[in-house]
């Protein structure tokens, strides 16, 4: 029992690590009007994916997100029990990390940012915020492929998924809201009841973090015996 609770407890810790930071800025940055700024969003989301990947990554890979999970296990490095079992656990870590904030944080900026709730920009369609979700994620998996999971990729425990999401926050995070994790955006979707656009957060990540994650596997990935 313990050893199946490990990885589960290290997926909702970590994911707590990014949403807990990363939402705990927009809040902040509505309360200080502005003082926190988009640069200093990007940077809590990413140095705390980063930390939260290395503090997580030897005891259930650190995977922290719905789409790179599913990604996984599109080829075949996860099953679909231990992906399902992730997923709830990844959910679970953004909503109480959400909800810690609801509880401690002022009420009021907190509501005006919708408690970090993505949202596309008035002149964005559905397709494109898609379309800029994927791409973002597609940069996400293909730095998770690169840096943690190829045997080859050099020692920088999860840093290097960090600094493409905080450079993915500063190019989209204007357009979509750059959330690249439905369990990112469905913890503050729930807590704060706002679920425009929803799907985009689900669809978008999962199409570009599968499509990063096969191109990987089936064309880079060196398959010589060791």
């Amino acid at each position: 029992m313990r050893n199946t609770l490990r990885p589960l407890a290290a997926e909702f810790v970590g994911t707590f690590f990014l949403v807990f930071c990363g939402v705990g800025a927009i809040v902040s940055d509505i309360y200080r009007a502005g003082s926190v700024g988009l640069l200093g969003i990007a940077i809590a989301h990413g140095v705390a994916l980063g930390i939260g990947i290395t503090a997580t990554m030897k005891i259930s890979g650190g995977h922290l997100n719905p789409a790179v999970t599913l990604g996984l296990l599109s080829i075949g490095r996860t099953n679909a029990k231990t992906a399902g079992t992730y997923i709830l656990a990844q959910l679970a870590g953004a909503v109480v990390a959400v909800l810690a904030i609801k509880g401690l944080y002022p009420e009021q900026p907190g509501a005006i940012s919708q408690y970090g709730a993505p949202r596309l920009a008035n002149d964005i369609s559905t397709v494109q915020g898609i379309v800029i979700e994927a791409i973002m994620t597609f940069l996400l998996a293909f730095a998770v492929m690169g840096t943690a999971v190829d045997a080859r990729a050099p020692k920088v425990g999860g840093f290097g998924v960090g600094l493409i999401v905080m450079c993915d926050i500063l190019a989209g995070g204007q357009m979509t809201g750059a959330a690249m994790n439905p369990a990112r955006a469905f913890g503050s979707m729930l807590v704060g009841w706002q679920w425009t656009g929803a799907l985009i957060y689900w669809i978008g990540p999962i199409l570009g973090a599968v499509v990063a994650m096969q191109l990987y596997e089936r064309l880079l990935m060196d398959k010589s015996p060791a």
